[in-house]
């Protein structure tokens, strides 16, 4: 078979768009499906330390300074309440996918 021969300003517009289209691949990446394991590992961890440090800080403030209350149970809630705050503004500041 013979190619009917393209008109210059046809082929210096195709070469364009492959550029284009390589610079646009270039410059955005693919996510990595390994990404969404990141996120959740980091807002897990963002949860779960302040959670844990209120529990043992609660229990040692049970045996040295006893309350009415629990310092334990107390001090859970609030870590996990700082823990969530601290994933929010990390997933705020990250965004998702766009």
């Amino acid at each position: 078979m013979t190619e009917v021969p393209k008109k210059p300003d046809k082929v210096a517009e195709d070469i364009g768009r492959r550029a284009q289209r390589i610079k646009d691949a270039r410059s955005t990446p693919p996510t990595s499906p390994l990404r969404g394991l990141g996120v959740f590992g980091m807002i897990g961890w963002s949860v779960a330390v302040p959670t844990v440090g209120g529990a043992f800080l609660g229990a040692w403030l049970d045996r040295v300074a006893p309350q009415n209350f629990s310092w334990t149970i107390a001090l859970i809630i609030a870590g996990a309440i700082i823990g969530m705050v601290i994933a929010w503004r990390w997933a705020s500041r990250e965004g998702g996918p766009e």
